[in-house]
């Protein structure tokens, strides 16, 4: 299991030297300020890699931008219309760029308007440390008194609705605004952030859009895409919706185990793969995070190994961000199963055998507080996971490998 970390790029408050005294051994990142749909330029792949490549005083890393996330996929594309067309021509070139700059792996995802919801990016814990959190009663009283989403109240009960209200009415007009960014965030790193005008236009745009619609429309994109990736020797690998549960009226596809089956059957090649996030499909209680990796391994090109502590039994519910091994997901049985598929790849004699992780978000510690890095990605934090995970890692690979 190759240990990488994301990296923003040079604008992130975490460094390329940072990175490497942590002891990873790639990097994950982006063009984050190249516009969705536009093309990624050799010229401007180029750049990144040196980057990623160079220490601050001028001397080799060592490392390599490995995993690309994400090259995002455009509303466009998503609903089919625009300029969608010319949108997956983009993809399909900025895919080429890639390849021959010798990148293989693209993550990518299909949550329609919102990338990742959270209600809070700096919730306090006990312990004085910070994360970040999906509080559904916050949630609701941003969906019903602040979007004030037409049709918002079906999706809540009369409890919730209740509670939201007198959340609401309790906010300081600071809270409502931090909420209301809060929520709209975006895509972690990316330049572009939606307005609440912004997102009420897509949900108006996706009332047509049904769960087997989107689905649709995603096949069609892999459709498009995969015999590229497939002839340029590229993995793509889908990460789920986060959180995996319907909000804001907006069809799921990529939050179960049945979704990601129908995503490997409808497209039925290896090129075309998933991103296994622990953290976003363990916010549900139903989702077998071992399991899953038994049972999919084959196409699983990317993990994400996380943890989130869901805060009630019920398959939508309040979840925070958790230290790497104190949530709700078995991670030594996750890194166990992970260790057997690469195993099996050895053993099949696949080139791909070594699955890229990373240790993904990270609770806000010590001297993180003040750096203010990209919400969910501190280093101390980030490091300590690493550590915790690079542990179980050296654990049990001797005994699964003999």
């Amino acid at each position: 299991m190759k240990q990488t970390w994301r990296w923003f790029g040079p604008r992130d408050m975490v460094s390329i030297d940072d990175t490497l005294q942590a002891g990873v051994e790639g990097i994950v990142s982006a063009l984050h300020h190249v516009p969705t749909g536009a093309v990624w330029t050799p010229e401007e792949i180029a750049q990144r890699q040196r980057e990623i490549a160079t220490m601050k005083d001028g001397s080799a890393s060592g490392l390599a931008w490995d995993v690309v996330e994400s090259l995002p996929v455009s509303e466009d594309i998503k609903k089919q219309r625009g300029d969608w067309r010319t949108h997956i021509a983009n993809y399909i070139t900025s895919m080429e760029n890639l390849a021959a700059a010798g990148i293989e792996v693209i993550c990518y995802n299909f949550m329609p308007v919102l990338d990742w919801t959270r209600t809070d990016l700096a919730w306090r814990l006990p312990s004085g440390a910070t994360c970040m959190r999906f509080d559904l009663a916050d949630f609701a009283a941003f969906d019903l008194h602040i979007l004030a989403r037409p049709g918002a109240m079906d999706d809540f009960d009369a409890p919730l609705q209740k509670e939201a209200a007198r959340r609401f009415a309790a906010m300081s007009d600071e809270r409502k605004t931090q909420l209301a960014e809060n929520v709209v965030f975006g895509l972690p790193g990316a330049a572009e952030n939606f307005s609440l005008e912004d997102v009420r236009g897509h949900l108006a745009e996706y009332d047509s859009i049904s769960e087997d619609r989107l689905r649709r429309n995603l096949l069609d994109f892999l459709a498009e895409i995969v015999p590229t990736a497939e002839r340029l020797g590229l993995r793509l690998c889908c990460h789920p919706d986060d959180p995996p549960v319907p909000l804001l009226g907006l069809p799921r596809i990529m939050s179960t185990e049945a979704h990601y089956q129908a995503l490997v059957d409808g497209v039925d090649n290896p090129a075309n793969g998933i991103t296994l996030c622990s953290g976003s499909l363990g916010a549900r209680p139903d989702n077998d995070l071992p399991g899953m990796m038994d049972r999919l391994g084959d196409r699983v090109h990317f993990l994400h190994l996380r943890n989130v502590k869901r805060e009630t039994a019920d398959l939508r519910g309040s979840f925070h961000e958790a230290e790497h091994l104190g949530g709700d997901t078995d991670m030594v049985a996750l890194i166990e199963a992970a260790l057997r598929e690469e195993a099996r790849r050895r053993a099949a004699g696949r080139a791909d055998w070594s699955i890229p992780f990373r240790p993904d978000h990270g609770q806000d510690i010590l001297d993180d507080h003040g750096r203010k890095a990209q919400p969910g990605y501190p280093l101390i934090g980030r490091l300590k996971g690493l550590a915790e995970l690079r542990g179980i890692v050296a654990a049990l690979e001797p005994r699964v490998s003999a």
